[in-house]
């Protein structure tokens, strides 16, 4: 029986894991069938098991809202496929015995990190855009300028965005977004709409309170996470401004328990971290870089409502 197709993916269709098409999947299980193949169950369990240790070595900056919620789902899918996961809270260089792979937050000194993981033969993924490595990111450009795109077509033309002016891969692709869709609508892009938030709740907050006591003027917010939007929110009620019928809100990341039904663009937290365990044992075993970009959409919350002033 030859059906062209690799044993990974006739052992991901037997083992009901794994995404393809099911077209495929059918093919393979009625082959299955037709030749009376019946697997062990026992011997499929023991398959299910993976020998691998991936760690994941973390940044400064502490446990967020966002990566609370990734982490347990790293630590939950890797329980799943048998993977033991390692957190390493130290530096790289530090440890005298890696795991056989390393998860990298794409934040600072992630070039030296990757260099010398490549040094000691460790494969590496990279958890955000990183040319020549193997990554997983969300789409944060199309994010952004899908986020921006809502506010357009609400009639907003005085848009600021609240991220953080640095090198940050997630702020640099979401402010591209935002960009792109200003001038795709032909809206002159403004830099003093652009705010430094810090990408915390506290952040957005003194950005937007401070702008707007500064005297800057805009209809619509486009903040790169629902924590920077939640602070802004509550920068524009201290202020006394109606939301959202003086200004709308947008965040990012789709965060659980808000205390506002908030617009936002919505992140697939748990296949980002199939994708970057995945990816990762696929490097363990030889397989090729790979750069793969999780879908996100947008959610139209109570944040969000028709230009009602001039732009």
């Amino acid at each position: 029986m030859n059906l062209g197709l690799s044993k990974g993916t006739v052992s991901r269709a037997l083992n009901g894991k794994g995404r393809m098409a099911e077209e495929t999947r059918q093919r393979i299980l009625a082959a299955m069938n037709a030749s009376g193949y019946s697997p062990d169950p026992t011997a499929r369990e023991l398959s299910r098991r993976s020998r691998h240790s991936v760690g994941i070595s973390l940044s400064k900056g502490g446990f967020g809202p966002y990566f609370t919620l990734f982490w347990r789902a790293l630590v939950q899918v890797a329980g799943e496929r048998g993977t033991r996961f390692v957190e390493m809270n130290e530096p790289l260089d530090t440890y005298a015995r890696l795991p056989d792979a390393v998860l990298l937050h794409n934040t600072e000194a992630v070039q030296e990190r990757l260099a010398l993981l490549t040094q000691r033969k460790v494969p590496a993924v990279v958890l955000g855009h990183q040319p020549n490595a193997a990554f997983v990111v969300p789409d944060d450009a199309g994010g952004g300028a899908a986020a921006t795109r809502c506010l357009l077509e609400l009639g907003h033309r005085a848009i600021g965005f609240v991220g953080m002016p640095t090198a940050q891969q997630s702020d640099v692709d979401r402010r591209h977004g935002y960009r792109a869709a200003l001038a795709e609508a032909g809206v002159a892009l403004r830099p003093e709409l652009e705010l430094d938030g810090q990408f915390s709740v506290l952040g957005g907050y003194r950005a937007v309170r401070r702008a707007w006591e500064g005297g800057l003027r805009f209809t619509a917010l486009f903040c790169a996470s629902d924590e920077m939007a939640i602070g802004a929110i509550g920068a524009l009620e201290d202020l006394g401004l109606r939301m959202p019928e003086q200004v709308s809100v947008v965040g990012f990341d789709g965060l659980p328990g808000m205390p506002y039904d908030l617009t936002t663009v919505v992140q697939d937290i748990e296949r980002i971290a199939v994708e970057a365990i995945t990816l990762a044992e696929e490097l363990i075993d030889g397989g090729p870089l790979r750069e793969i970009v999780v879908p996100v959409r947008l959610h139209l919350g109570a944040t969000t409502a028709a230009c009602m002033q001039p732009g």
